[in-house]
């Protein structure tokens, strides 16, 4: 059981990986940390939306599973 579930959070975790990489596009490296004042908020629609809401779940499930992985030690 506990390998399945390590198996399941390094496969998790790449997505994660790619999905936060797949958001950052068009950011600055000083805005990913707040520092750039000429950025303009804006809402997120469509597919920057769906992909946001994916990372959000992805993250969760992550650490759903780091979790129960506790458990199973």
């Amino acid at each position: 059981m506990q390998t399945a579930i390590n198996i399941a959070m390094i496969v998790l975790s790449v997505l994660m990986i790619t999905l936060i990489l797949m958001q950052t596009k068009g950011s600055s490296f000083t805005g990913a940390f707040g520092s750039d004042a000429g950025s303009i908020n804006r809402t997120r629609r469509g597919v920057e939306k769906t992909l946001f809401q994916v990372t959000i779940g992805t993250a969760g499930a992550y650490v759903l599973l780091a979790i129960a992985n506790s458990f199973f030690v």
